[in-house]
């Protein structure tokens, strides 16, 4: 069986740039980029926030920078699915999709989380053109238009708060009539001016040319006074959570309730000594790709510290 040092399972900023650290100390890291090469970052367009690209970069070119630079300092990068997880003792071993296994002697998780869609075929049709899962990333793209939130949840309001600095008319989509929010949160979306929120209405499907022009949309779905019509907007932005990519690992590892890997104090360690979490895949709150860089950059330190006691 294959043996490594360091493991890294997962290719968006938070394993990127633990290869780059962990190869520049010459840890000799090997990488499986899983199954969405680049992370979510390769599912928008223009990045305009992350410090180093003053005119922005499209969020598939700042991948390949990343992954470009952690191959220059010797990161042994690869394709591939790790399927299974050991965690019961080191060195630990970890199963690929194909049956191939390896073993490690550290492990950092950078897995990310996935958003959740409705389920519309619109949404892939037009993603990238006009739908969002990230109101901070892609908000800026959408000064003084029209753009509609899915969600009634306290994500889903801060969304619609912050887009409603940006744009001109802010929809707020709610499939119960009421929200979940927090009441301040309510209180504020409330307050603001330029957002409607529709209540008892659900998105059934997009339209639009070149992009998203408009929603479609069911008022009070299944009862006897459902109504169809439609709402024109530049842009659809999904709030309805994420999905931590953790499956794997809960055997092993705490995890919140919703699957988020749960690290010790200020640091990237999980409760198994020498596997590391970084990235979204630990983070409930920020889900930013500087955050992601950031922590994948310090779960790196901390494993070449770990293997200097072993």
């Amino acid at each position: 069986m294959e043996h490594t040092k360091l493991l890294i399972i997962g290719s968006g900023p938070a394993g990127y740039t633990a290869a780059i650290y962990a190869s520049r100390a010459n840890l000799k890291p090997v990488l499986y980029c899983g199954l969405q090469m680049g992370g979510q970052l390769t599912q928008t367009t223009e990045v305009e926030n992350f410090p180093g690209y003053p005119q922005g970069v499209d969020g598939n070119q700042m991948m390949m920078d990343m992954r470009e630079q952690a191959e220059r300092f010797g990161a042994d990068l690869r394709d591939g699915i790790v399927s299974e997880a050991d965690f019961s003792k080191a060195p630990y071993v970890l199963t690929l999709d194909d049956g191939t296994q390896i073993e490690a002697d550290t492990v950092i998780i950078a897995t990310g989380a996935s958003a959740k869609y409705l389920g519309l075929d619109d949404e892939e049709k037009y993603r990238g053109q006009g739908v969002s899962a990230c109101a901070t990333c892609d908000g800026f793209f959408y000064r003084k238009r029209t753009v509609a939130v899915v969600g009634g949840g306290d994500t889903a309001c801060e969304d619609a708060l912050y887009l409603s600095s940006l744009a001109k008319k802010v929809y707020l989509v709610v499939r119960k009539p009421f929200l979940r929010a927090s009441q301040v949160m309510q209180d504020r979306v409330r307050a603001a001016e330029n957002i409607e929120i529709l209540f008892e209405h659900n998105a059934t499907g997009l339209y639009g040319e070149n992009g998203v022009e408009g929603m479609h949309v069911v008022q009070r779905k299944g009862e006897a006074d459902e109504r169809h019509y439609d709402v024109p907007i530049d842009g659809f932005f999904l709030a309805i959570g994420h999905k931590p990519n953790s499956d794997i690992f809960k055997k092993w590892l705490d995890t919140d309730e919703i699957g988020y890997i749960k690290t010790i104090g200020n640091t990237q360690q999980t409760r198994v000594p020498g596997v590391f979490a970084a990235g979204d895949v630990c983070d409930p709150v920020y889900r930013q790709a500087i955050v992601a860089a950031g922590s994948g950059c310090k779960a790196a330190l901390e494993a070449e510290r770990y293997l200097q006691t072993l």
